[in-house]
């Protein structure tokens, strides 16, 4: 289970973050994972809490967007979600494509309350 590495090198640049900008309490972490990015949300949301346990993100919501896997058709152009059509353009059935979106996993958005 590789999330839980990922999740902990996100919530040390979160905190680093924080220290940086004299940031004392975070409200809210939204992560953005791509369909294709390997990373599977669920152990994500079972990892968080244990990864921030005693630390100043311990009391943060976990917010998760998935980030649709889309590619472009580079023999006829069409946008499509590679996973809703099996790698091939639903198109011309070309599995030749440029993966546009859907591989990453990022800290998207931190939220701090508002006073």
């Amino acid at each position: 289970m590789h999330e839980m590495g990922v999740v902990m090198a996100a919530c040390d640049q979160i905190i680093a973050f924080a220290e940086e900008n004299n940031i004392s309490e975070i409200a809210e972490i939204v992560f953005a994972i791509g369909e294709g990015s390997g990373v599977f949300e669920p152990y994500v949301r079972k990892v968080y809490p244990a990864v921030v346990k005693d630390t100043m993100l311990e009391k943060t919501e976990l917010v998760i967007e998935t980030v649709p896997g889309m590619a472009e058709c580079l023999d006829c152009f069409e946008i499509y979600n590679v996973l809703e059509n099996e790698g091939k353009c639903p198109e011309c059935g070309s599995k030749m494509k440029e993966i546009l979106s859907g591989t990453e996993f990022a800290i998207k958005e931190i939220h701090v309350p508002e006073d």
